[in-house]
């Protein structure tokens, strides 16, 4: 159920991401917008998920993981009908903003509550599940574009998606919040019931007292306590895997991609609104398989393999473009080439950014070191989101694909250098990890192994990796 909720948001938010693409089409017509206008109104919504990702994780601790998703939930009720209703692109602009603070403290609370609240055997494939959602409700964003395209319906569009959004309220009223937040509120015996409940395998009191004792010899929740040893490098790494997360392009396919495919010539029967939801069910295909094998193969593995895919992709497109000759067989290439570059994204970046936003931190810093890797997530996206129609514009589409595939060659050396896997690991063990230079602590000992998962703090840090 805590999966299940989490995965729900993830659609909604899904949605909202996808359906500006079609809708922009037709109320950039209403609306009579330029490139620059139609940038505005997708980096709106970007630049309002940079504020709720500050706030985020600091909501989250104040009020509650539950509490936060609760608030994310009915704001996105309110604000997605009203953006459906905008008499002008200025009102529409000003509710895409406050839509995009709800949107920016949801990506933090999420994946905060599921990561949280089950088992390590399970987290990798439990917190990618919210990515598999986020997907889904793109597929479905796509398909409901091409759905009303013919009667250019963009209002209804938009407002779709405050359905689930006032439906998943119903479950949150419902589940309690997470071990690890009663334990940071003091509320013991409310950790170890619900402890108790999510990990029946486990002895709950055991695990409670462990988690209080990494909490007693950490200090801060604060931003400004990421900068300094032992957290300085798990911060890098996640500001860095955030950012490169955005900036090699994979929302400027899930923004433009109706303008991208009408440039590759795809232009008759509403092909520009159905072939993206193509891509779109290959993407969920591809996170599927991401979490299938996430906790067997490991996290370094699932990562590399995307982002190196990324760039081939990448360069194809660069190549396909830069023929000018965009009709039969390469038409069809550049397709493959959108299909496979949006399928690695999801299959990598997208399903590991939750696990390591999760994972890389200890309790008190967890929610607060989510909200700087995911502002520089967005900070990122905003970028591509204003500036990609204007560069598309004026360098080219050749040229444009081409600074993408240079900054994800980037990312891929970056994650190769610096990502852990931290398969099967607890989250206090990889608290360890980062604290040691990068290197994991020694392994239990067989006679305590019986103290249970989150007592790797006990031991002494090793030199070795």
């Amino acid at each position: 159920m805590f999966a299940l909720t989490g995965a729900v948001v993830g659609v909604i938010y899904g949605y909202d991401t996808g359906s500006i693409s079609g809708a922009l089409v037709f109320l950039s017509k209403d609306f009579h917008l330029t490139e620059a206008e139609k940038g505005l109104v997708n980096s709106i919504l970007v630049g309002g998920s940079i504020v709720g990702a500050l706030i985020g994780g600091r909501l989250a601790d104040a009020l509650g993981r539950r509490a936060a998703m609760l608030t994310v939930a009915a704001s996105y009720a309110v604000f997605v009908a009203l953006s459906a209703l905008a008499p002008d692109v200025i009102v529409l602009d000003v509710v895409r903003f406050l839509l995009g603070i709800a949107i920016g403290i949801s990506i933090v609370a999420a994946p905060l509550y599921v990561a949280e609240s089950t088992p390590a055997r399970i987290r990798g494939a439990s917190v990618a599940a919210y990515q598999v959602a986020t997907v889904a409700g793109i597929v479905i964003t796509y398909f409901v574009n091409w759905g009303l395209s013919g009667g250019g319906h963009w209002r209804w569009m938009l407002g779709l998606s405050a359905i689930p959004a006032a439906l998943v309220l119903i479950p949150l009223l419902r589940l309690p919040d997470t071990p690890r937040w009663y334990v940071l509120k003091g509320r013991t015996e409310r950790a170890v019931e619900v402890m108790a409940m999510t990990d029946p395998e486990v002895d709950p009191r055991t695990e409670v007292a462990a988690v209080e004792a990494a909490l007693a010899e950490e200090s801060g929740g604060s931003a400004r306590s990421l900068l300094r040893k032992p957290y300085a490098r798990a911060a890098l790494f996640v500001v860095g895997l955030g950012f490169f997360c955005q900036i090699t392009g994979i929302n400027a396919v899930t923004y433009y991609s109706p303008q991208i495919f009408e440039e590759m010539g795809f232009t008759g029967n509403g092909q520009n609104f159905l072939l993206p939801s193509f891509v779109q069910l290959a993407s969920l295909a591809a996170t599927v398989l991401a979490i299938l094998i996430i906790d067997r193969l490991g996290r370094r593995v699932v990562l590399l393999s995307g982002i190196g895919t990324m760039v081939v992709m990448l360069a194809v497109l660069t190549a396909v473009f830069g023929t000018g000759e965009l009709h039969g067989t390469m038409t069809w290439v550049g397709f493959a080439a959108i299909l496979l570059f949006t399928a690695a994204f999801n299959f990598g970046f997208g399903s590991l950014i939750w696990v390591y936003a999760s994972e890389s931190f200890p309790a008190q810093l967890r929610s607060t070191g989510a909200s700087v890797m995911l502002t520089a997530d967005l900070v990122a996206n905003l970028l591509i989101a204003q500036f990609f129609p204007s560069l598309m514009a004026w360098a080219g589409a050749a040229r444009t694909f081409a600074g993408l595939g240079v900054l994800a060659l980037g990312a891929l050396v970056f994650a190769a250098v610096t990502a852990p896997e931290t398969k099967g690991r607890q989250l206090e063990e990889i608290r360890e990890y980062w604290g040691n230079g990068g290197r994991w602590p020694a392994p239990l000992a067989p006679a305590s192994a019986h103290l249970g998962p989150d007592r790797a703090e006990t031991v002494p840090p090793t030199t070795t990796t």
